[in-house]
Formats: structure tokens, sequence, C-alpha cells
């Protein structure tokens, strides 16, 4: 059996970026790495083609009436920029105490080579397990999984034969309590771009004449929140559903320190909707969140044009019930209604992804129809988690977004078992990103002792 430290430094490695289209030496090195290590362990292995990135879609198969698990991960990285803020080089990871530094150490390269681990493990001292196993790792997770529907177009048949898929591409608030995710925010993302003059001109001798875009982009923006932090957008909230009494018991047991909360964020003070906390916030409420503008001249010292264009970068993040189509043309038609005259606009359009829910067996009063096997499952899970990390898991909703896991349970049917692996202070989609070898240990216990209980040895 291989060494996972080992393994996960060559992962990082390669530069496995994306959305950066000069890096497809580090992607194609990636894929080739996940492709071979599954090889390794006698998977046999699909390198699926899609319009950018492949698929690796690798097959453990008997007796059809064993149980079968798929599990997901993803191979593809954030951009590390900055790069002068790293304090070690962003793709040579480094060891510092029980922690690893290094682009995708947490996101998700990690935790997708603790599950590999995990049934090296299992698959060394079991050789005839009686499960059925799939993995399905991605590319294109950071920019959306755009090939994906394409994806399951030919392959939802054969996972439908699955019982439930298994990740670890979510949050463990700390390291001792380990959260099942039940649920994740839909999004819908687009960018809208001011158009005033036909080019730059001088400020001095057009200024006062005319619509500054900048000025109109930022008018429309300010209009899109109230002043008490809620989403000032008719019908944004229509469809949003209650949340379980059970979830809300479940994240009052998770607790948490409002002011270490906020210390951790550099901030002074929260900017909540009403009657939200901002634990509860993150969990349980849409949002509408500006995550770029420019416009003008953004060099060293001063330039005074009055820009042609400026821009803004939109997202929403959306809850159970909302449909991110219809919540994209309520936002669109809001910023029309609002924008002053002599300017133009301009949508275009990015990617999207439905929210996902899934009640665990036990956590509700209400019955819940689902699969023997994706019960049992759940409850090895559980069972497993109290084990390796001393306290039962907590069930709640997250608020980051993977929007295959929705994809997937639509097309097939199959719901998600997500135990979080990567910590507040592992820095994803920021500099100095790291992992947690301890966390690495017990999740690779855990998840080897979840895949034999639902095996039945």
């Amino acid at each position: 059996m291989f060494d996972p430290v080992e393994k996960l430094k060559e992962f990082i490695r390669h530069p496995s970026i994306s959305a950066d289209s000069m890096q497809k030496e580090g992607m194609l090195g990636a894929q080739k790495f996940v492709s071979s290590i599954l090889g390794e362990l006698g998977f046999k292995v699909e390198v699926v083609p899609t319009a950018m990135h492949p698929i690796v879609y690798a097959e453990r198969i008997g007796n059809p009436a064993w149980p079968h698990v798929v599990i997901y991960g993803h191979y593809d990285v954030q951009p590390a920029d900055p790069l002068n803020l790293w304090k070690t080089p962003a793709f040579e990871p480094t060891i510092i105490g029980t922690r690893i530094y290094g682009r995708g150490a947490a996101d998700n390269k990690g935790p997708l080579m603790t599950n590999i681990a995990a049934i090296g493990y299992l698959l060394e001292k079991n050789p005839n397990l009686p499960l059925n196993i799939t993995f399905l790792v991605e590319g294109e997770e950071e920019m959306g999984s755009p090939s994906f529907p394409e994806f399951l177009k030919t392959y939802a048949a054969r996972l439908k034969k699955a019982d439930f898929v298994y990740l670890s591409d979510t949050l463990l608030p700390t390291p001792d309590q380990v959260v099942i995710t039940c649920g994740l925010r839909g999004m819908t993302l687009f960018d809208l771009q001011v158009t005033g003059p036909k080019s730059d001109l001088h400020s001095g001798l057009h200024g006062g004449v005319l619509r500054n875009p900048i000025q109109a982009l930022t008018e429309i923006c300010a209009s899109l929140h109230t002043p008490d932090g809620r989403v000032n957008v008719p019908g944004f909230y229509d469809d949003v559903l209650d949340v379980h009494p059970w979830e809300r018991e479940q994240l009052k047991k998770l607790g948490g320190d409002e002011k270490k909360y906020a210390e951790f964020l550099g901030i002074d003070s929260f900017y909540t909707s009403p009657g939200l906390t901002p634990f509860e916030a993150v969990r349980f409420a849409p949002t509408l969140e500006f995550n770029g503008i420019g416009g003008g001249y953004q060099g060293e010292g001063t330039k005074t044009v009055i820009p042609s264009k400026a821009f803004a970068k939109i997202s929403c993040r959306l809850v159970a019930n909302q449909d991110p189509d219809k919540i994209k043309q309520l936002v669109i038609a809001a910023i029309k209604s609002r924008a002053p005259s002599g300017v133009k606009l301009e949508f275009i359009d990015q990617h999207k992804g439905d929210a996902y829910v899934v009640v665990p067996p036990d956590r509700s009063n209400t019955p819940v129809d689902q699969s023997k096997v994706l019960a049992q499952a759940f409850r090895a899970t559980d069972a497993a988690v109290q084990k390796y990390w001393g306290k039962a898991p907590l069930y709640l909703r997250e608020g980051g977004s993977v929007p295959i896991i929705a994809q997937i349970k639509a097309a097939t049917g199959l719901d998600s078992i997500m135990l979080g692996l990567f910590l507040p202070e592992d820095n994803l989609h920021a500099p100095n990103e790291g992992f947690s070898l301890e966390v690495m240990k017990k999740g690779i216990a855990t998840a080897e002792s979840i895949f034999a209980s639902v095996a039945g040895i």
C-alpha cells in the first residue's frame, strides 16, 4: 500500500488550474496521476473526454447484488494568485508541523486522497471485498462543472446502479467536531457590464456632461441590498422554505462564538439579514454578492479619464426550492428597472447550480423514503465518526455549493453522504492553503470503517 502523504505531495505538484488555459500540462498531469493510482488499486479506469477537461471514471464491479458506492472528487484547483502572499511555494508541497501546504491541499486533493487511501487499505486487507465501487473524479469543479450535464447523459444509466454517493468536499468546523453536510446552497452567476460613451474620455474636457459608467454601476449595485442586509430584489425570497426545527437544534449543538468568528474574518461587526445569527446566515439563507468590480484606470498614480465601461461580477447563493434561472431573471429585472439613463447594460451569463438537501435517517420526525443501503451508510458514518473522532457528528447544511451533487440526484436519484474534512483555517481559494495531516489520518480510518460496514464485513 502506498504512503498517502507522499502521494498527496505528488498530487499537489501538478498545477491543475482548470480555469487557466496555460495550465494544460498541469491538468493533464493531475488527471494521469489519479488514473494511475486508481489503476494500481485494481480499478478499471476510463478517461472520459469532455469539451474541456476529462473525467476519470473508475470501477471495481463484482456481484451486482453487492452494495455500490460512488466516491466523488475533483482534481482541479483554484488559481494560486496572488503568489506574493504565499509563505511557501504554491505548487511545492511543504509540511510544517502537522499540516501540509500547497494549492489544492484541502480543496480537494487532500480529502480525495484520504478516500482513495481508505479504499486502498480496505482492499489490501480484503481483496474480495463485497462492495462495488465507482470513483468519479472530474477536472472542472472549480469552474462550475460545465461538462458534467453532458457526461450524465451517457453515464447516468450506469450510475443508477449505485446506492449512494460519498464525498469529502465540505467543511469540518473544528478539528474534533465532524459535520455530515445534509444541504448545499445552489448558485447563479452573471457579469453586468455598463457602457457609457463610445470610448474613454478626458474628465476635464467632458466631465459633468454625461453619466459616468462607474457611478451608474455603483448606484445599481448599492440598490440591490437594503440597509439592514436583505437582498432588495422583488420576489427574491418568495420560494425560500422554513428550516426544519431539527436543523436549528443541530446548529445550536455546534455552538459558535460570534466574537471569535468576527476576529477570524477580520471584521468589527456582522451584516446579516434581520433575525439571523451569522451562523444561521451562512447555512440557511440565500445571498447576493459582488465578486469583482472594475472600470477605468487601475494602474499606479492617476489618469483622469471617464471610462467607457465598468463591470461587476455578481453571484447569488441559493437555498432549497429556489430556482437559479428564476432568481437570475428577477435580479436582472431589478437592475434594468433601476439603471439610470445615459448608459447601456449587458448581461453575460456564467454558470449555475441547484441547491441540494438530504434528510438523514433518525434526524427528523418525518419519515424519510430512502434505500436501506443509504440509511445503513448514514448510520455507519455516524458510528465511525463517534469511534475515531470521539463525539457524534452533527447534521447541518453548508453555505458552499457543489452543483454536481444536485445534478446527480436529478439524473440518477442518488443521494450523497458528505463528510467534511477541510477546516476554516485551511484557507480554501486563498494564499497559504493547507490541510491537516491529523485530519487526514482520522479521515482515512473513518472512511475505511464506513465502507467496511456497508460491505457487511
